[in-house]
């Protein structure tokens, strides 16, 4: 990749988690513009708790030299018996068509030459060597990824997605859901879970176990044996909750040979966050408290193999909610200086910032 003779300068960089087309769709951003320019359009919008704070856009990925992004579709079901807030519709159907709307923004994005979608080795490999010769030229490239499986109607939808570019799928988000119990919600995954786990091994999709409760996460991770990664999910031993991971969860993890990206959202990153009341200058969260979860995945495995990133910026919050030193994704620059201060080798870095990411993905499609 560009820069492997000096990784600390400006390393390639993959960000397993970015909800793109939630944010171009639902929140009406055009992200060929710049991040200044979409902040400057939302100026008098307050619809959205984070209107006028994004960090992510087309541009500033490229200034970040984030040549590879995983970008979600997200569509969330819930039974009318299911109170729990947050967005979602009120049929499989309603969020399978949402899913499709997202799938034709990437699609749109594609043709106009921004994205480029990679769903095998072949296209992996041909976008580094392009991002390598010419980064300015080569559309960022774009691995697809469900986050929550509510919207599979059915087995022959999951196909079709596949056939589509679909990779990755994490079979819940919150609250409970048709194929398994996520971030506050608890219970197994069940027949149709198991069913589903069955479908994505024999695609080889990746389980992305992100979100999953912990009832749920065991059972899954029993009955599936394809490939394993959490895009974006941190250390339950440095923020007690039960959307991270525990160090047994995490040991487990490592032991498949999975990645765990580490997210920026900052109520995950410090215990006294809360929600519309702090700020990450008031509790120093920084990019320093985003490696304190990078390094303990890294102690727990003892190596630097099976960290890396999956930032979730702008997954429903901006900069009042992000690392006070982060303006744009761009800033993701940032870790490899914080990295080598704490003793981590160029190697180590490299690992980090791209090289694990691309490493599992070489494994499950060689």
């Amino acid at each position: 990749m560009s820069n492997q003779n000096n990784p600390i300068e400006k390393p390639f960089v993959i960000d397993a988690h970015l909800d793109l087309a939630m944010n171009s769709l639902e929140w009406n951003r055009d992200l060929r513009r710049s991040v200044h320019e979409i902040r400057q359009s939302e100026k008098e919008m307050t619809d959205k708790p984070d209107r006028g704070n994004g960090t992510v856009s087309f541009d500033s990925l490229r200034k970040g030299n984030v040549g590879i992004v995983v970008g979600t579709q997200i569509a969330r079901y819930s039974k009318s018996s299911n109170k729990m807030p947050g967005a979602s519709w009120n049929s499989p159907e309603q969020a399978w068509a949402q899913t499709q709307g997202q799938l034709a923004w990437y699609q749109a994005m594609e043709y106009d030459g921004w994205i480029r979608q990679i769903k095998d080795l072949q296209t992996l490999e041909s976008h580094l060597r392009q991002w390598n010769e010419d980064p300015e030229k080569t559309p960022i490239g774009m691995i697809r990824s469900l986050e929550g499986a509510d919207s599979i109607i059915s087995f022959k939808h999951l196909e079709k997605a596949w056939e589509g570019g679909l990779r990755a799928i994490g079979p819940a988000h919150y609250g409970p859901g048709v194929y398994a119990q996520g971030t506050d919600a608890t219970g197994g995954i069940g027949k149709k879970g198991r069913e589903l786990l069955a479908e994505m091994e024999r695609l080889n999709i990746i389980l992305d176990a992100t979100h999953l409760c912990d009832e749920s996460f065991w059972e899954a991770l029993d009955h599936f044996k394809g490939p394993v990664w959490a895009s974006h999910n941190n250390c339950r031993a440095l923020v007690p909750h039960h959307r991270q991971f525990s160090d047994d969860q995490l040991k487990v993890l490592i032991e498949r040979g999975a990645v765990i990206g580490a997210a920026f959202d900052a109520w995950m990153l410090h215990t006294n966050w809360i929600k519309r009341k702090s700020t990450p200058e008031e509790l120093n969260v920084s990019l320093e408290t985003v490696v304190d979860h990078i390094d303990h995945v890294c102690q727990l495995a003892g190596n630097s193999l099976h960290a890396g990133i999956g930032s979730d910026l702008d997954g429903a919050f901006g900069t009042e909610q992000s690392p006070k030193d982060i303006d744009t994704i761009a800033d993701l620059q940032k870790i490899p200086g914080i990295l080598k201060s704490r003793g981590y080798s160029g190697e180590d870095i490299q690992n980090i910032c791209s090289g694990n990411w691309l490493r599992f993905l070489r494994e499950v499609w060689g």
